[in-house]
């Protein structure tokens, strides 16, 4: 989900994330879902994390998850949710913009709807690669530009979005298992809903020779 927006992005995502419902359901994104089921269990960092909903899965699995998110309300969220699950998260509540990552830290990064500006989502992406140990992996789905067309969900403009041959450059260092530009469609609470204009990504960090 998109961590950047024309206002104030805290006050904005603290008040959607107060609403009743949740923002965007309380059950997994589908191409997380499909991809973590392969995954070997490990430490696991959730990006821009928002409700918890992801992270509470992957805990579920069995991942010691850490879920970042500059909401608190959000992540007082996820924690309700993982407390019902019967998992347990970490919560870390920053901005993106203020998030240091150790060199190889986790084995699995998650970003699900990042949608950052162009130079803090390079250094994030750049970031990410550079926190996974040698076979740790990564897992992202976000809009393209072509979502702007389809109108239903994400960021209203287009520098938010990626196209997938930049989200491979900003991404070096990982080998590719999934990479691929699609539409689908997609049913996340009342702010995903609809065909949808994605790219979807697995990498993975090579192991040292």
């Amino acid at each position: 989900m998109p961590a950047s927006t024309p206002m104030d992005p805290r006050r904005f995502w603290d008040n959607r994330y107060a609403e009743a419902d949740w923002a965007y359901g309380c059950e997994p994104n589908d191409f997380l879902r499909e991809q973590a089921q392969q995954l070997q269990t490990g430490e696991a960092l959730c990006l821009a994390e928002g409700q918890g909903r992801n992270a509470v899965h992957l805990a579920t699995l069995g991942h010691s998850v850490t879920a970042q998110d500059l909401s608190p309300v959000g992540l007082n969220r996820a924690e309700r949710l993982a407390q019902e699950r019967g998992v347990a998260i970490h919560c870390l509540c920053c901005d993106l913009n203020d998030l240091q990552l150790e060199p190889e830290s986790t084995d699995l990064v998650v970003a699900i709807w990042m949608h950052l500006p162009p130079d803090l989502r390079a250094r994030v992406h750049a970031d990410a690669v550079r926190a996974l140990r040698p076979g740790g992996h990564l897992i992202l789905e976000a809009y393209t530009p072509r979502q702007l067309t389809l109108g239903t969900g994400g960021p209203p403009t287009a520098d938010l979005l990626i196209e997938p041959d930049q989200l491979r450059l900003e991404l070096q260092g990982l080998d590719w298992l999934v990479l691929r530009e699609q539409e689908r469609w997609i049913e996340e609470g009342p702010y995903h809903r609809g065909q949808s204009a994605v790219v979807q990504a697995l990498g993975r960090k090579p192991q040292r020779n």
